[in-house]
Parts: structure tokens; sequence; C-alpha cells
């Protein structure tokens, strides 16, 4: 089983003794984790590029406070 994603790479599942429900499940699992059903919620409608800013400047807030929690973790603190 075959998916083109936007940028033109594919992710592929193998169908194995024709069990079809267990790959759309990994199929399901695979592009969850490349974030395609994410991109294809965001695309629903416009944003606007002031909003569009916004939330890639929250987003980046969020990146760098989970990974200053982990790395305090690490640490021991």
């Amino acid at each position: 089983m075959l998916c083109k994603l936007e940028d033109g790479k594919l992710v592929q599942v193998h169908v194995r003794d024709n069990n079809v429900d267990q790959a759309l499940r990994a199929l399901k699992k695979k592009m969850q984790r490349e974030g395609i059903f994410r991109e294809m919620k965001l695309r629903r409608s416009y944003e606007k590029p002031s909003e569009k800013k916004a939330r890639e400047r929250a987003e980046a807030i969020r990146r760098a406070r989970k990974l200053a929690r982990k790395r305090m973790e690490r640490e021991g603190f």
C-alpha cells in the first residue's frame, strides 16, 4: 500500500496475509508520525500570515520549554 506525500516522499506499508485492517492501522500511525493529519487540518481553511506567524512562534516556545524541561530532568533538578 503506497501513499504519496506533498513533498514527493512515499509512505509504504506492506499488506501481509491480505490483512488490510492491520496495514491501514500501520499507515495511519506512519502518517501521524509524519504530521500529515496535522497539516491537513491546518490547510482546511485559510490562515492569515499574522496568525501563522503567531502559531509558529507559540510552537517554537513550546518546543524550547519542553527541551529545557527535559534537560533539567536529566540533570536532576
